[in-house]
């Protein structure tokens, strides 16, 4: 049998595609093995958000190489989509597909094979534009599965390459995402994420909307959590909100995107919104869900962020009712509009605003945890053991410990949480 190893990099779309991805490849000669392990085939689903995106890809590359010199090697999805010619020169490499493409990967590699009987080296390589949606989602060792219902983007922000690399925003019906998740809810997974490109704009093209689509998602059997991933702050409506607040199926965690705490900065990016706006959802969600963790997106170094603006927008984020911040040092990309800006941010004062960010978030989670303190919550309990405990996250997404129990695996249990560890985690 082949040998056949996956490695995912970048976001939870990627991990849902690579899941369905390597599904074709239960059967026909084909065992999946882990990626550091000798394989003849490896096969990197891989990102192009930054440059240090593009970097570890190819250190995966060299690094399959050393385990295999004889291997097979197949990039696909963003990377693949943007910089195909860049690729098909890195040595070991085999198949070069696309974001439409790479879901015909187990054809390619059948085809690949064959090549290779005849002795023939060709590099196969199909980066069509992406104008299609395909429905995907992960099921692996953890308890939660990831579900792609949209893929795409409209929104061409001045320093991001997704659309180039995704396409145009897109998605299935209503009716036909819920028959995929009913798909998922004959499956173990208690838990579901709900991810895409942009979620807030499902279904716009068949005259839908995410809200719609919600309420339809909660009255699935079998389905027990649902987690929203990222919605946009402009297409987070009080309606969806209130949805969240109102539904114990739809958790209390809610991840926005604010990119920069500076309405100057967020009009150089090309943002659809302003801080006002920002707020007014932060306070939404507050209002209606006190517990309700609020993450946020944050990108620093941006060309227009001046050292006033950068502390204008430290201001705003110390003074904002999130959980945490996720924070991302800016990093130019090629066909970008700031890449063009005459003023850079030069890369060590980028890296000097990214340490203080994430102090501040560091922070900020601190409190938030410790506002949870003596809350009743349930958790449901992962199955790897890590050191003799097992990990999981209460519906507000506070992460918890406990000695490993086999008994526990992938089920959901009602904690106190009393003991808020060094490490940031609660112990149970």
């Amino acid at each position: 049998m082949k040998r056949i190893a996956f490695q995912t990099l970048g976001c939870k779309l990627n991990f849902s595609e690579t899941s369905s991805i390597s599904r074709q490849f239960g059967d026909d000669g084909f065992k999946q093995v882990e990626f550091n392990d000798a394989a003849d085939i490896y096969v990197i689903n891989s990102c192009s958000v930054t440059r240090n995106a593009e970097k570890r890809c190819k250190t995966l590359i060299k690094q399959a190489m050393k385990k295999n010199p004889h291997a097979h090697i197949a990039v696909i999805g963003c990377f693949s989509q943007l910089n195909p010619e860049e690729i098909k020169t890195i040595p070991g490499v085999d198949i070069v597909l696309g974001n439409s493409d790479k879901f015909n990967l187990f054809e390619h590699i059948k085809t690949l094979q064959l090549k290779g009987e005849t002795g023939e080296k060709k590099i196969d390589i199909a980066v069509d534009e992406p104008d299609t949606f395909i429905p995907s989602f992960s099921m692996d060792d953890r308890t939660r599965s990831f579900f792609k219902i949209q893929d795409g983007c409209d929104y061409f922000c001045s320093y991001c390459t997704i659309p180039l690399a995704r396409g145009r925003s897109r998605s299935n019906t209503i009716a036909q995402t819920i028959d995929t998740a009913r798909q998922i809810a004959q499956t173990n997974m208690k838990e579901i994420v709900l991810s895409g490109v942009n979620i807030g704009d499902f279904g716009k093209e068949h005259g839908e909307d995410f809200l719609g689509f919600l309420r339809e998602l909660v009255k699935v059997d079998g389905l027990e959590r649902i987690r929203i991933s990222s919605v946009e702050p402009d297409l987070l409506s009080d309606e969806i909100i209130a949805l969240v607040a109102e539904t114990p199926k739809l958790m209390p965690h809610f991840h926005i995107p604010l990119q920069a705490g500076s309405d100057d900065v967020l009009k150089a990016m090309g943002r659809r919104y302003d801080t006002q706006l920002f707020a007014s959802r932060v306070s939404k969600i507050k209002e209606l869900i006190p517990h309700a963790c609020i993450a946020a997106d944050l990108i620093v170094g941006f060309p227009a962020e001046t050292e006033d603006l950068f502390r204008e927008s430290y201001e705003f984020i110390r003074k904002l009712d999130v959980s945490y911040v996720h924070v991302f040092t800016y990093s130019e990309r090629a066909n970008t509009k700031a890449v063009k800006y005459d003023t850079q941010v030069p890369v060590a004062e980028r890296n000097r605003r990214s340490k203080i960010m994430h102090q501040l978030s560091e922070h900020k989670k601190n409190v938030f945890y410790e506002s949870q303190k003596y809350h009743t919550s349930v958790v449901l309990w992962e199955k790897e053991n890590i050191k003799g405990f097992m990990y999981g996250f209460t519906e507000n997404y506070i992460k918890v410990k406990t000695p490993f129990d086999t008994a526990k695996m992938n089920a959901l249990e009602k904690v106190q949480l009393n003991l808020l560890n060094k490490d940031g985690v609660y112990l149970i």
